[in-house]
């Protein structure tokens, strides 16, 4: 038997003794509250819903669990770095919680083994994994409290497989530096947005392409089109790092 298969009535059983075991592994205990966690791992593109209409997904754990990293990451900033700014610690922990790290450290835990979900393969899911995160995150504080998620979430995953000094050191925040360098420059940056609705998603993906002096220098997506101009930021990016090397 699989860790979750369907029966015929549309809802997922799950293997409890092969989650609990998997289960463990990411979090190093165990607990009673299997069902809670068994939802943190339920993309909402297999939803299934209750005879009582009650949805299940992750959607609502991991809205708790992005506020709850976010409370994690500034405790533990705060006590890391007692000389530094409020705008320092801000933009580390933004570097943190960047879709791609988030996604990173998911599947270094082993998130993409346990997820279950009806994404095509082929499809951009690099913001699936790193949600699921965040759903174990809030998942973890309903079952244990702010304190021993934070204990293990610090323990387990950040210092396991973080390494806080290169991210302290690493400026990812490419859109600033394209307009820093647009500006010197003098070339005009600019974004053109698409909106698609994606059916198996439910919700909406954004498209952003990057332009300087209307010549495409990246595309990107995202939830978001915050998260599609990044990523269509750090393609132009790093043409502009070859363009001026190349000069050198």
């Amino acid at each position: 038997m699989s860790l979750f298969s369907l029966n015929n009535k549309g809802t997922y059983v799950v293997n409890k003794q092969e989650f609990a075991s998997r289960l463990k592994e990411i979090t190093g205990f165990r607990t009673s509250n299997i069902r809670l966690y068994e939802a943190a791992f339920i993309h909402r593109s297999a939803s299934f819903t209750l005879p009582d209409g009650k949805r299940i997904n992750n959607e609502r754990l991991e809205f708790l669990g992005d506020a709850i990293l976010d409370a994690i990451l500034s405790d533990y900033l705060f006590e890391k770095f007692p000389e530094a700014s409020e705008g320092a610690m801000t933009k580390i922990r933004s570097r943190i919680v960047n879709r791609e790290i988030l996604n990173q450290l998911a599947v270094s835990i082993g998130i993409d083994k346990i997820l279950v979900s009806h994404v095509n393969t082929n499809y951009p899911t690099r913001n699936l994994y790193g949600n699921a995160l965040e759903a174990l995150i809030g998942a973890m504080f309903v079952d244990k409290g702010f304190k021993k998620t934070k204990k293990l979430f610090i323990k387990r995953v950040f210092n396991k497989y973080l390494d806080l000094e290169k991210i302290v050191d690493n400026d990812s925040d490419y859109k600033s530096l394209v307009f820093e360098w647009t500006q010197k420059t003098k070339a005009n940056l600019s974004f053109e947005y698409k909106e698609e609705y994606d059916s198996v998603l439910r919700k909406s993906v954004f498209s952003a392409t990057l332009l300087i002096d209307k010549k495409v220098y990246g595309t990107g997506q995202g939830d978001s089109k915050k998260e599609a101009e990044q990523e269509a930021a750090g393609k132009a990016w790093s043409i502009i790092k070859n363009f001026n090397h190349s000069k050198l």
